[in-house]
Protein backbone atom coordinates (compact mmCIF):
# COMPACT_ATOMS: atom_id res chain seq x y z
CA UNK A 1 0.00 0.00 0.00
CA UNK A 2 1.41 3.45 -0.84
CA UNK A 3 2.64 5.59 2.00
CA UNK A 4 0.55 8.56 0.71
CA UNK A 5 -2.82 6.77 1.19
CA UNK A 6 -5.14 7.44 4.12
CA UNK A 7 -4.21 4.13 5.61
CA UNK A 8 -1.16 2.03 5.00
CA UNK A 9 0.80 -1.00 6.10
CA UNK A 10 4.56 -1.09 6.39
CA UNK A 11 6.18 -3.79 4.29
CA UNK A 12 6.65 -6.59 4.85
CA UNK A 13 3.19 -7.36 6.39
CA UNK A 14 1.44 -10.64 6.95
CA UNK A 15 -1.91 -11.78 5.59
CA UNK A 16 -3.35 -11.62 9.10
CA UNK A 17 -2.34 -7.96 9.43
CA UNK A 18 -3.86 -7.18 6.03
CA UNK A 19 -7.14 -8.90 6.93
CA UNK A 20 -7.35 -7.11 10.27
CA UNK A 21 -6.73 -3.74 8.65
CA UNK A 22 -9.39 -4.38 5.97
CA UNK A 23 -11.94 -5.35 8.58
CA UNK A 24 -11.11 -2.24 10.59
CA UNK A 25 -11.57 0.00 7.57
CA UNK A 26 -14.87 -1.67 6.69
CA UNK A 27 -16.14 -1.09 10.26
CA UNK A 28 -15.11 2.55 10.14
CA UNK A 29 -16.90 2.94 6.81
CA UNK A 30 -20.03 1.36 8.28
CA UNK A 31 -19.96 3.64 11.31
CA UNK A 32 -19.40 6.66 9.09
CA UNK A 33 -22.39 5.67 6.94
CA UNK A 34 -24.61 5.17 10.02
CA UNK A 35 -23.61 8.58 11.36
CA UNK A 36 -24.41 10.21 8.03
CA UNK A 37 -27.79 8.41 7.93
CA UNK A 38 -28.59 9.54 11.48
CA UNK A 39 -27.67 13.12 10.60
CA UNK A 40 -29.84 12.95 7.52
CA UNK A 41 -32.83 11.70 9.53
CA UNK A 42 -32.32 14.44 12.11
CA UNK A 43 -32.29 17.05 9.38
CA UNK A 44 -35.42 15.54 7.85
CA UNK A 45 -37.31 15.66 11.18
CA UNK A 46 -35.95 19.03 12.30
CA UNK A 47 -38.89 20.88 10.77
CA UNK A 48 -41.43 18.60 12.44
CA UNK A 49 -39.68 18.91 15.81
CA UNK A 50 -39.53 22.70 15.57
CA UNK A 51 -43.22 22.83 14.62
CA UNK A 52 -44.12 20.55 17.54
CA UNK A 53 -42.09 22.69 19.93
CA UNK A 54 -43.79 25.85 18.70
CA UNK A 55 -47.20 24.19 19.04
CA UNK A 56 -46.46 23.12 22.62
CA UNK A 57 -45.23 26.61 23.48
CA UNK A 58 -48.32 28.24 21.98
CA UNK A 59 -50.50 25.82 23.92
CA UNK A 60 -48.71 26.72 27.16
CA UNK A 61 -49.07 30.42 26.43
CA UNK A 62 -52.78 29.98 25.70
CA UNK A 63 -53.21 28.09 28.98
CA UNK A 64 -51.45 30.92 30.82
CA UNK A 65 -53.67 33.53 29.17
CA UNK A 66 -56.76 31.50 30.06
CA UNK A 67 -55.57 31.22 33.66
CA UNK A 68 -54.98 34.97 33.86
CA UNK A 69 -58.39 35.63 32.30
CA UNK A 70 -60.05 33.34 34.83
CA UNK A 71 -58.28 35.12 37.68
CA UNK A 72 -59.36 38.53 36.40
CA UNK A 73 -62.96 37.38 35.93
CA UNK A 74 -62.88 35.90 39.41
CA UNK A 75 -61.81 39.13 41.07
CA UNK A 76 -64.35 41.14 39.07
CA UNK A 77 -67.14 38.65 39.77
CA UNK A 78 -66.42 38.60 43.48
CA UNK A 79 -66.68 42.35 43.81
CA UNK A 80 -69.83 42.58 41.72
CA UNK A 81 -71.48 39.64 43.45
CA UNK A 82 -70.91 41.07 46.94
CA UNK A 83 -72.65 44.37 46.23
CA UNK A 84 -75.24 42.86 43.90
CA UNK A 85 -76.34 40.23 46.40
CA UNK A 86 -76.75 42.89 49.08
CA UNK A 87 -79.14 44.76 46.77
CA UNK A 88 -81.01 41.57 45.90
CA UNK A 89 -81.43 40.72 49.57
CA UNK A 90 -83.22 44.01 50.15
CA UNK A 91 -85.32 43.70 46.96
CA UNK A 92 -86.47 40.13 47.56
CA UNK A 93 -87.03 40.81 51.25
CA UNK A 94 -89.21 43.82 50.52
CA UNK A 95 -91.28 41.92 47.97
CA UNK A 96 -91.79 38.99 50.35
CA UNK A 97 -92.99 41.41 53.03
CA UNK A 98 -95.53 42.92 50.61
CA UNK A 99 -96.72 39.46 49.63
CA UNK A 100 -97.27 38.45 53.26
CA UNK A 101 -99.13 41.68 53.98
CA UNK A 102 -101.36 41.13 50.96
CA UNK A 103 -102.11 37.56 51.99
CA UNK A 104 -102.88 38.55 55.57
CA UNK A 105 -105.18 41.40 54.50
CA UNK A 106 -103.07 44.07 56.25
CA UNK A 107 -102.39 45.61 52.86
CA UNK A 108 -105.32 46.26 50.56
CA UNK A 109 -104.67 45.80 46.86
CA UNK A 110 -107.65 47.17 44.99
CA UNK A 111 -105.99 46.68 41.65
CA UNK A 112 -104.52 43.48 40.20
CA UNK A 113 -101.56 45.56 39.03
CA UNK A 114 -100.11 45.49 42.56
CA UNK A 115 -99.87 41.70 42.61
CA UNK A 116 -98.52 41.65 39.04
CA UNK A 117 -95.86 44.24 39.92
CA UNK A 118 -94.77 42.18 42.92
CA UNK A 119 -94.55 39.05 40.76
CA UNK A 120 -92.46 40.86 38.14
CA UNK A 121 -90.06 42.25 40.76
CA UNK A 122 -89.69 38.81 42.32
CA UNK A 123 -89.02 37.18 38.95
CA UNK A 124 -86.42 39.80 38.04
CA UNK A 125 -84.66 39.51 41.39
CA UNK A 126 -84.59 35.70 41.16
CA UNK A 127 -83.14 35.86 37.65
CA UNK A 128 -80.48 38.33 38.83
CA UNK A 129 -79.63 36.04 41.75
CA UNK A 130 -79.29 33.08 39.37
CA UNK A 131 -77.03 35.10 37.06
CA UNK A 132 -74.79 36.09 39.97
CA UNK A 133 -74.63 32.49 41.13
CA UNK A 134 -73.61 31.32 37.67
CA UNK A 135 -70.89 33.96 37.46
CA UNK A 136 -69.51 32.80 40.80
CA UNK A 137 -69.66 29.19 39.61
CA UNK A 138 -67.71 29.92 36.43
CA UNK A 139 -65.12 31.92 38.34
CA UNK A 140 -64.81 29.04 40.85
CA UNK A 141 -65.78 31.40 43.66
CA UNK A 142 -69.03 29.77 44.81
CA UNK A 143 -69.21 28.16 48.23
CA UNK A 144 -69.49 24.39 47.99
CA UNK A 145 -70.83 21.95 50.57
CA UNK A 146 -69.26 18.65 49.43
CA UNK A 147 -70.68 15.40 50.75
CA UNK A 148 -69.91 11.72 50.14
CA UNK A 149 -72.10 10.79 47.17
CA UNK A 150 -73.46 7.67 45.54
CA UNK A 151 -73.72 9.04 42.00
CA UNK A 152 -76.01 6.20 40.90
CA UNK A 153 -78.49 7.13 43.63
CA UNK A 154 -78.33 10.82 42.73
CA UNK A 155 -78.92 10.18 39.01
CA UNK A 156 -81.76 7.73 39.70
CA UNK A 157 -83.42 10.28 41.95
CA UNK A 158 -83.36 12.84 39.14
CA UNK A 159 -85.01 10.64 36.50
CA UNK A 160 -88.57 11.84 37.09
CA UNK A 161 -87.50 15.50 37.29
CA UNK A 162 -85.63 15.15 33.99
CA UNK A 163 -88.60 13.56 32.26
CA UNK A 164 -90.89 16.40 33.35
CA UNK A 165 -88.30 19.02 32.37
CA UNK A 166 -87.37 17.66 28.95
CA UNK A 167 -90.82 16.67 27.72
CA UNK A 168 -92.17 13.69 25.82
CA UNK A 169 -90.18 14.37 22.63
CA UNK A 170 -86.94 13.43 24.39
CA UNK A 171 -86.44 9.75 25.22
CA UNK A 172 -84.29 9.28 28.32
CA UNK A 173 -82.07 6.27 28.98
CA UNK A 174 -80.15 5.92 32.22
CA UNK A 175 -77.28 3.40 32.36
CA UNK A 176 -75.84 2.89 35.84
CA UNK A 177 -72.54 1.07 36.43
CA UNK A 178 -72.40 -1.72 38.98
CA UNK A 179 -69.99 -1.29 41.90
CA UNK A 180 -69.69 2.45 41.29
CA UNK A 181 -67.20 4.20 43.55
CA UNK A 182 -68.30 7.06 45.77
CA UNK A 183 -67.16 10.62 45.20
CA UNK A 184 -67.11 13.86 47.20
CA UNK A 185 -69.16 16.69 45.71
CA UNK A 186 -71.89 19.21 46.43
CA UNK A 187 -75.10 17.30 45.55
CA UNK A 188 -77.18 20.39 44.78
CA UNK A 189 -74.57 21.83 42.43
CA UNK A 190 -74.05 18.46 40.74
CA UNK A 191 -77.80 18.14 40.13
CA UNK A 192 -77.82 21.65 38.65
CA UNK A 193 -74.91 20.72 36.38
CA UNK A 194 -76.70 17.60 35.09
CA UNK A 195 -79.93 19.53 34.50
CA UNK A 196 -77.95 22.18 32.59
CA UNK A 197 -76.42 19.52 30.35
CA UNK A 198 -79.77 17.77 29.85
CA UNK A 199 -81.53 21.00 28.84
CA UNK A 200 -78.72 21.83 26.40
CA UNK A 201 -79.02 18.33 24.93
CA UNK A 202 -82.77 18.77 24.51
CA UNK A 203 -82.26 22.11 22.74
CA UNK A 204 -79.82 20.37 20.37
CA UNK A 205 -82.65 17.99 19.37
CA UNK A 206 -85.52 20.32 18.38
CA UNK A 207 -87.37 17.49 16.61
CA UNK A 208 -86.82 15.08 19.47
CA UNK A 209 -84.18 12.46 20.10
CA UNK A 210 -82.53 10.33 22.72
CA UNK A 211 -80.72 11.50 25.86
CA UNK A 212 -78.44 9.04 27.65
CA UNK A 213 -77.01 9.49 31.13
CA UNK A 214 -74.34 6.95 31.99
CA UNK A 215 -72.10 6.39 35.02
CA UNK A 216 -68.80 4.50 35.18
CA UNK A 217 -65.58 4.01 37.13
CA UNK A 218 -62.58 5.20 35.17
CA UNK A 219 -58.88 5.91 35.41
CA UNK A 220 -57.17 8.91 33.84
CA UNK A 221 -53.54 7.96 33.30
CA UNK A 222 -50.37 10.06 32.96
CA UNK A 223 -50.59 10.10 29.18
CA UNK A 224 -54.14 11.51 29.27
CA UNK A 225 -53.23 14.05 31.95
CA UNK A 226 -50.26 15.28 29.91
CA UNK A 227 -52.59 16.13 27.02
CA UNK A 228 -55.10 18.04 29.15
CA UNK A 229 -54.66 21.04 31.41
CA UNK A 230 -55.33 20.79 35.16
CA UNK A 231 -55.87 17.01 35.17
CA UNK A 232 -54.40 14.92 37.98
CA UNK A 233 -53.87 11.25 37.08
CA UNK A 234 -55.93 8.86 39.18
CA UNK A 235 -59.29 7.16 39.72
CA UNK A 236 -62.46 9.05 38.87
CA UNK A 237 -66.21 8.53 38.92
CA UNK A 238 -67.61 9.54 35.55
CA UNK A 239 -71.10 10.64 34.53
CA UNK A 240 -71.75 11.29 30.84
CA UNK A 241 -74.69 13.10 29.22
CA UNK A 242 -75.08 12.22 25.53
CA UNK A 243 -77.56 13.28 22.86
CA UNK A 244 -78.41 12.37 19.28
CA UNK A 245 -78.51 15.96 18.06
CA UNK A 246 -76.73 17.61 15.16
CA UNK A 247 -73.34 17.83 16.88
CA UNK A 248 -71.03 20.80 17.35
CA UNK A 249 -68.54 22.10 14.75
CA UNK A 250 -64.90 22.00 15.86
CA UNK A 251 -64.46 25.79 15.90
CA UNK A 252 -67.50 26.12 18.19
CA UNK A 253 -66.65 23.10 20.36
CA UNK A 254 -63.47 24.76 21.60
CA UNK A 255 -65.47 27.72 22.94
CA UNK A 256 -68.56 26.16 24.52
CA UNK A 257 -67.26 26.57 28.09
CA UNK A 258 -66.44 30.25 27.68
CA UNK A 259 -68.69 32.59 29.69
CA UNK A 260 -71.44 34.37 27.71
CA UNK A 261 -70.69 32.32 24.59
CA UNK A 262 -73.87 30.81 23.16
CA UNK A 263 -75.13 29.57 19.82
CA UNK A 264 -78.75 30.17 20.82
CA UNK A 265 -80.84 33.07 19.57
CA UNK A 266 -80.83 36.36 21.48
CA UNK A 267 -82.92 36.11 24.64
CA UNK A 268 -82.84 32.30 24.76
CA UNK A 269 -79.80 31.87 26.95
CA UNK A 270 -77.24 33.73 29.06
CA UNK A 271 -74.26 31.74 27.79
CA UNK A 272 -73.39 30.79 31.37
CA UNK A 273 -74.90 27.29 31.60
CA UNK A 274 -71.90 25.29 30.40
CA UNK A 275 -69.41 27.68 31.98
CA UNK A 276 -71.19 27.11 35.29
CA UNK A 277 -70.81 23.35 34.86
CA UNK A 278 -67.13 23.79 33.95
CA UNK A 279 -66.43 26.02 36.96
CA UNK A 280 -68.19 23.71 39.41
CA UNK A 281 -66.38 20.57 38.22
CA UNK A 282 -62.99 22.29 38.22
CA UNK A 283 -63.64 23.69 41.70
CA UNK A 284 -64.48 20.12 42.78
CA UNK A 285 -61.02 19.03 41.52
CA UNK A 286 -62.57 17.20 38.61
CA UNK A 287 -62.36 17.27 34.83
CA UNK A 288 -64.77 17.99 31.96
CA UNK A 289 -64.43 16.63 28.43
CA UNK A 290 -66.75 17.22 25.49
CA UNK A 291 -66.92 14.90 22.47
CA UNK A 292 -68.92 15.92 19.42
CA UNK A 293 -69.10 15.34 15.70
CA UNK A 294 -71.38 17.10 13.27
CA UNK A 295 -74.32 14.84 12.47
CA UNK A 296 -73.39 12.33 15.20
CA UNK A 297 -74.44 14.07 18.42
CA UNK A 298 -72.59 15.25 21.51
CA UNK A 299 -71.37 13.71 24.77
CA UNK A 300 -70.21 15.68 27.80
CA UNK A 301 -68.31 13.68 30.40
CA UNK A 302 -67.89 14.88 33.98
CA UNK A 303 -65.09 13.30 36.03
CA UNK A 304 -65.09 13.60 39.82
CA UNK A 305 -62.28 12.16 41.98
CA UNK A 306 -62.97 8.86 43.68
CA UNK A 307 -63.59 9.18 47.41
CA UNK A 308 -61.01 6.94 49.06
CA UNK A 309 -60.53 8.56 52.47
CA UNK A 310 -62.89 7.55 55.26
CA UNK A 311 -65.76 10.04 55.57
CA UNK A 312 -68.83 9.91 57.74
CA UNK A 313 -72.16 10.23 55.99
CA UNK A 314 -73.96 13.39 57.01
CA UNK A 315 -77.37 12.80 58.49
CA UNK A 316 -79.83 15.27 57.00
CA UNK A 317 -82.80 16.11 59.18
CA UNK A 318 -86.09 16.37 57.35
CA UNK A 319 -87.26 19.95 57.17
CA UNK A 320 -90.85 20.85 57.98
CA UNK A 321 -92.85 22.48 55.23
CA UNK A 322 -94.04 25.16 57.65
CA UNK A 323 -91.74 28.11 58.36
CA UNK A 324 -90.08 27.53 61.77
CA UNK A 325 -91.04 30.18 64.28
CA UNK A 326 -88.73 31.90 66.71
CA UNK A 327 -88.93 31.21 70.43
CA UNK A 328 -88.02 34.69 71.63
CA UNK A 329 -84.26 34.06 71.63
CA UNK A 330 -81.99 37.12 71.46
CA UNK A 331 -79.99 37.46 68.23
CA UNK A 332 -77.17 39.90 67.53
CA UNK A 333 -77.11 41.07 63.89
CA UNK A 334 -73.83 42.61 62.65
CA UNK A 335 -74.16 44.04 59.13
CA UNK A 336 -72.49 47.13 57.64
CA UNK A 337 -75.01 47.68 54.83
CA UNK A 338 -77.85 49.69 56.46
CA UNK A 339 -80.57 48.41 54.12
CA UNK A 340 -79.61 44.78 54.58
CA UNK A 341 -79.27 45.30 58.33
CA UNK A 342 -82.75 46.83 58.57
CA UNK A 343 -84.26 44.06 56.46
CA UNK A 344 -82.58 41.35 58.56
CA UNK A 345 -83.75 42.91 61.80
CA UNK A 346 -87.35 43.26 60.57
CA UNK A 347 -87.42 39.68 59.30
CA UNK A 348 -86.09 38.22 62.56
CA UNK A 349 -88.50 40.27 64.64
CA UNK A 350 -91.38 39.09 62.45
CA UNK A 351 -90.25 35.52 63.09
CA UNK A 352 -90.51 36.06 66.84
CA UNK A 353 -86.93 36.78 67.87
CA UNK A 354 -85.55 39.62 69.96
CA UNK A 355 -82.95 41.45 67.87
CA UNK A 356 -79.98 43.69 68.65
CA UNK A 357 -78.13 45.28 65.73
CA UNK A 358 -74.62 46.64 65.14
CA UNK A 359 -72.87 48.04 62.07
CA UNK A 360 -69.32 46.75 62.73
CA UNK A 361 -67.36 44.25 64.77
CA UNK A 362 -66.32 46.68 67.50
CA UNK A 363 -69.91 47.75 68.15
CA UNK A 364 -70.97 44.12 68.02
CA UNK A 365 -68.59 43.14 70.80
CA UNK A 366 -69.85 46.02 72.94
CA UNK A 367 -73.44 44.83 72.42
CA UNK A 368 -72.41 41.27 73.26
CA UNK A 369 -70.83 42.32 76.59
CA UNK A 370 -73.88 44.40 77.51
CA UNK A 371 -76.41 41.66 76.72
CA UNK A 372 -75.51 38.27 78.21
CA UNK A 373 -78.84 36.87 76.95
CA UNK A 374 -77.64 36.90 73.29
CA UNK A 375 -77.73 33.32 72.00
CA UNK A 376 -76.74 33.73 68.35
CA UNK A 377 -74.43 35.99 66.35
CA UNK A 378 -75.70 36.59 62.79
CA UNK A 379 -72.84 38.41 61.06
CA UNK A 380 -71.72 39.40 57.60
CA UNK A 381 -68.28 38.06 56.65
CA UNK A 382 -66.98 41.33 55.19
CA UNK A 383 -67.06 44.09 57.81
CA UNK A 384 -65.39 47.53 57.96
CA UNK A 385 -62.96 48.66 60.63
CA UNK A 386 -60.19 46.07 60.25
CA UNK A 387 -62.00 43.10 61.80
CA UNK A 388 -63.77 40.52 59.63
CA UNK A 389 -66.87 38.61 60.59
CA UNK A 390 -64.68 35.55 61.24
CA UNK A 391 -62.44 37.50 63.60
CA UNK A 392 -65.51 38.90 65.34
CA UNK A 393 -66.92 35.40 65.80
CA UNK A 394 -63.61 34.08 67.17
CA UNK A 395 -63.40 36.88 69.72
CA UNK A 396 -67.09 36.57 70.61
CA UNK A 397 -66.72 32.83 71.23
CA UNK A 398 -63.63 33.45 73.32
CA UNK A 399 -65.81 35.59 75.57
CA UNK A 400 -68.90 33.40 75.23
CA UNK A 401 -67.97 29.79 74.34
CA UNK A 402 -71.64 28.76 74.17
CA UNK A 403 -72.52 31.41 71.54
CA UNK A 404 -73.97 30.14 68.24
CA UNK A 405 -72.66 31.76 65.03
CA UNK A 406 -74.26 32.08 61.59
CA UNK A 407 -72.41 33.86 58.79
CA UNK A 408 -73.93 35.57 55.77
CA UNK A 409 -72.23 36.95 52.69
CA UNK A 410 -72.85 37.88 49.09
CA UNK A 411 -69.39 36.58 48.17
CA UNK A 412 -67.64 33.86 50.16
CA UNK A 413 -64.30 35.32 51.14
CA UNK A 414 -61.29 33.39 52.39
CA UNK A 415 -62.18 34.14 56.02
CA UNK A 416 -64.53 31.14 56.18
CA UNK A 417 -63.88 29.42 52.84
CA UNK A 418 -60.71 27.70 51.69
CA UNK A 419 -60.41 26.03 48.30
CA UNK A 420 -64.04 26.92 47.63
CA UNK A 421 -65.22 24.77 50.58
CA UNK A 422 -66.64 25.94 53.90
CA UNK A 423 -64.41 25.44 56.91
CA UNK A 424 -65.60 22.47 59.01
CA UNK A 425 -68.38 23.38 61.44
CA UNK A 426 -69.11 26.71 59.75
CA UNK A 427 -72.74 27.71 59.20
CA UNK A 428 -73.43 30.03 56.25
CA UNK A 429 -76.57 31.66 54.81
CA UNK A 430 -75.63 33.08 51.38
CA UNK A 431 -77.15 36.32 50.12
CA UNK A 432 -79.69 36.96 48.79
CA UNK A 433 -81.73 35.00 51.34
CA UNK A 434 -85.47 34.63 51.55
CA UNK A 435 -87.80 34.79 54.53
CA UNK A 436 -88.04 31.01 54.57
CA UNK A 437 -84.26 30.61 54.27
CA UNK A 438 -83.69 32.83 57.33
CA UNK A 439 -86.38 31.09 59.35
CA UNK A 440 -85.10 27.59 58.64
CA UNK A 441 -81.39 28.35 59.04
CA UNK A 442 -81.67 30.40 62.24
CA UNK A 443 -83.84 27.75 63.86
CA UNK A 444 -81.51 24.95 62.77
CA UNK A 445 -78.41 26.69 64.18
CA UNK A 446 -80.12 27.51 67.48
CA UNK A 447 -81.37 23.95 67.87
CA UNK A 448 -78.10 22.36 66.79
Amino acid sequence: MDAGADDYLVKPFSARELLARVRSNLELARLRQEAQETLRRMNDTLKQRVEAEIKDRLKAEEALRQSQKMEAVGHLTGGVAHDFNNLLTVITGGVETLQRLLQSGDLRANEPRVARAIAMITQGANRAATLTHRLLAFARRQTLDPQPLDLNKLVSGMSELLRRTLGEATAIEIVLAGGLWRTLADPNQLENALINLAVNARDAMPKGGKLTIETANTYLDDAYASRHDDVTPGQYVMVAVSDTGGGIPEDVRDRVFEPFFTTKDVGQGTGLGLSQVYGFIKQSRGHVKIYSEVGQGTAVKLYLPRLTAHALERELAEMDVAVPAGGGEVILVVEDDPDVREHSVDTLKELGYTVIAASDATSGLVMLDRNPSIRLLFTDVGLPGGMTGRQLADEARRRRPDLKVLYTTGYARNAIVHGGVLDPGTQLLPKPFSYGDVAAKIRAVLDE
